[in-house]
């Protein structure tokens, strides 16, 4: 039984879901771009992908950032993280669980994010301006871009996401889990990572599977 589980142990390790832009199995990737970089070398994502997550209204998605006004550079930073970590990451197989939409077969549930991570993505977006707590769904595709829906209020994500644990575990469905583990723990996943050092998310997919 203890060979079973270590099977299913490795088969969380190393792998990529099964979405909409990410390759069937990470590898290297040597021309990645920008803030995805980390990953380069070992990657679910490729150069384009990489390319297009740094674009406002990319292909990937059509989704705006700036549906409410525009969102500072110092706030965009965050989501453009949180999509090359969603796209590029190999290391969130534990948390890989069946999506029902059309256009992905798995997504991410309760990756928990170090509170450093979660800390800052909402010290530096709480003057950012929205319309809605859930991005998932909810919004207006007449344009063929998100609009807000009608009768929502565009406010600061400080009054729409009152603390950093409501912004990351709401904005996403459940994507993120907010916890009090610290980045370097082995505990809890990194957004953000130096790339001069190891990926450290690896030791963490590893302690979870």
């Amino acid at each position: 039984a203890a060979t079973a589980a270590a099977a299913t142990g490795d088969s969380l390790l190393n792998i990529c879901m099964d979405a909409k832009h990410h390759k069937k199995e990470p590898g290297p990737e040597g021309e990645l771009y920008g803030q995805c970089l980390l990953w380069k070398d070992n990657a679910c994502c490729t150069a384009n992908t990489s390319e297009e997550a740094h674009q406002d209204q990319s292909y990937l998605y059509n989704f705006n950032w700036d549906h409410c006004g525009a969102m500072p550079d110092k706030c965009k930073r965050h989501f453009i993280q949180d999509t090359c970590l969603y796209e590029c990451s190999p290391n969130l197989g534990p948390w890989i669980d069946q999506a029902d939409s059309s256009w992905r077969k798995e997504r991410i549930r309760d990756v928990p994010l170090c509170q450093e991570d979660c800390d800052q993505w909402w010290e530096d977006c709480q003057d950012a301006v929205t319309c809605k707590v859930n991005w998932h769904k909810g919004w207006n595709w007449t344009t063929g871009t998100n609009q807000c829906p009608q009768g929502a209020m565009c406010q600061k994500f400080k009054f729409v996401f009152p603390t950093p644990a409501a912004l990351c575990e709401q904005i996403w469905s459940g994507s993120y889990r907010y916890t009090s583990h610290h980045r370097g723990s082995g505990r809890c996943i990194q957004m953000w990572f130096d790339p001069a050092q190891k990926n450290p998310n690896v030791a963490v997919a590893q302690y979870y599977a």
